[in-house]
């Protein structure tokens, strides 16, 4: 995993701790510019964590953002 995704994760990570969606969901939009039901599958992701740490939020965000090559 990328020291990016951990770092992106990181800041991910504070904003659910904070318990600021809003923030956290304008955040994803900016970082990921998935299209928002992406971005909301990546979030109840995120949400159902049982531990949110930022390995796993890197996890989630990595696995939607690797593009599949055919």
């Amino acid at each position: 995993m990328s020291a990016i995704f951990r770092q992106q994760a990181q800041c991910l990570n504070k904003m659910i701790d904070a318990n600021n969606e809003t923030q956290a969901h304008i955040y994803l939009e900016q970082l990921l510019l998935f299209p928002v039901d992406i971005q909301d599958k990546i979030i109840n992701e995120i949400s159902h964590l049982g531990n949110c740490s930022s390995d796993a939020v890197a996890n989630i965000i990595g696995r939607y953002s690797i593009v599949d090559l055919k």
